[in-house]
């Protein structure tokens, strides 16, 4: 980011026309491995911890509650983007008398339903009608825990070694982010100059303050409402697990000191853990959903465009929709911004610059967004623990050993 803000200031726009296809080949990789990646990640977390019916209730708990979390992420990123308005004035890509593209959102509750179901999965994919996409995904996942053990091994099988050839996939791509965002940095500082580190700067203060609203106001508020648990404890007990997941940015990565830690400090019992986390793991991004919704709204902000309710609406569902699709791996959000971009019919060259340049300054956002997944998905473990009948949940602070 230093050298492509350098190289921008030196260059000017010459320099921008002739580096800038660096980070448009940046952003296309990212978007192509969008479908295959959302479609193996949601099936197999999906599939995999939806059959038997002695599940069924633990199931049920599960999934509400990282529903109900990931929806009030993404309402409190509505929020604070509407108060802060990072974007309002910002000009990030010279968008002055360009021709912006139509959104493309319902005009009617039925309408929106509607939407929502594709007559045709693989031309849903094919147009990057991702909302649908999303959906089908989540009832095929649905089906397949409801087969038999053999067929449903089978299908599950095929779709975690996608899944697993995807995730090698994309972390050859982030592996480039340095490279891309030379490029998309020139391409931006190199036609607006330093004006455009404002909006960035505080951008990254409207998402940072979402995250820490989430994190130390509205979790804890439901671990003493749902759980009858004091946060404070809880805090001091998932300390390891949270301090690993800010500096390693992967939920999955964490999930065994998670484990360690939900099992051995905050007391919940491996039958509880072993459910709820590698499910939290999987579908559980209160963190993206937030910043997900953040972003699509500063991006929208920044093009001039004023989001109706019904607009913004679609954009927290199909935040709420694409967080449990995000692979849990670093910049994993990056990737799924896109699908909540395509919901509302934001799309083109200046979108793909405005995401770059918040590529740019993502990585402690990043860090954030992480250990608000991995405490989200403790406090589920403690509070379903809770109501499953296990009274030692974070009765006391326990030692590491």
């Amino acid at each position: 980011m230093i050298l492509g803000t350098g190289a921008g200031l030196l260059g000017g726009p010459e320099l921008a026309a002739q580096i800038g296809w660096i980070g448009s080949l940046f952003v296309k990789l990212l978007k192509m491995v969008i479908v295959p990646l959302v479609v193996a990640s949601i099936i197999t977390g999906v599939a995999s911890v939806g059959g038997g019916r002695s599940l069924g209730r633990l199931f049920s708990k599960t999934l509400s509650y990282y529903v109900l979390t990931s929806l009030l992420a993404a309402l409190v990123g509505l929020l604070l983007v509407n108060l802060i308005k990072p974007g309002i004035g910002a000009n990030l890509v010279n968008v002055e008398g360009k021709e912006l593209p139509d959104l493309s959102t319902a005009t009617s509750p039925s309408e929106l339903v509607l939407s929502f179901i594709p007559e045709n999965v693989v031309e849903a994919a094919a147009n990057a009608d991702m909302i649908a996409v999303i959906l089908f995904c989540i009832l095929f996942g649905l089906a397949v825990a409801g087969l038999p053990d053999k067929p449903r091994e089978t299908i599950l099988g095929f779709f975690n070694a996608v899944f697993q050839t995807m995730m090698k996939l994309t972390g050859w791509v982030i592996m480039l982010a340095p490279i891309g965002v030379f490029g998309l940095i020139v391409r931006v500082v190199g036609n607006t100059g330093l004006a455009s580190f404002k909006a960035l700067g505080l951008y990254m203060v409207t998402v940072a303050a979402g995250l820490t609203i989430h994190l130390f106001l509205v979790l804890p508020l439901l671990l003493i409402l749902l759980g009858r648990i004091n946060p404070l404890i809880h805090f001091k007990n998932m300390i390891q697990p949270l301090i690993l997941a800010f500096s390693s940015s992967t939920s999955m990565g964490t999930l065994p000191v998670t484990i360690t830690a939900v099992e051995k400090r905050v007391g919940v019992s491996n039958k509880i853990s072993s459910f709820v986390l590698p499910m939290g793991a999987t579908v559980n991004m209160d963190g993206t959903a937030l910043y997900e919704c953040a972003g699509v709204i500063f991006i929208s902000q920044v093009l001039g465009y004023h989001l109706s309710l019904t607009a913004q609406l679609v954009v927290v569902l199909t935040a709420l929709l694409a967080s449990i699709g995000a692979a849990a791996v670093p910049s994993a959000g990056l990737v799924i911004i896109f699908l909540v971009l395509e919901a509302v019919g934001l799309r083109g060259p200046e979108v793909d610059v405005i995401v770059g340049a918040m590529l740019a300054v993502d990585r402690p956002l990043d860090m954030m967004r992480t250990s608000v997944n991995v405490f989200s998905d403790s406090c589920g473990a403690a509070i379903i623990a809770r109501s499953e009948g296990e009274s030692d949940v974070d009765s006391e602070v326990r030692s590491a050993a």
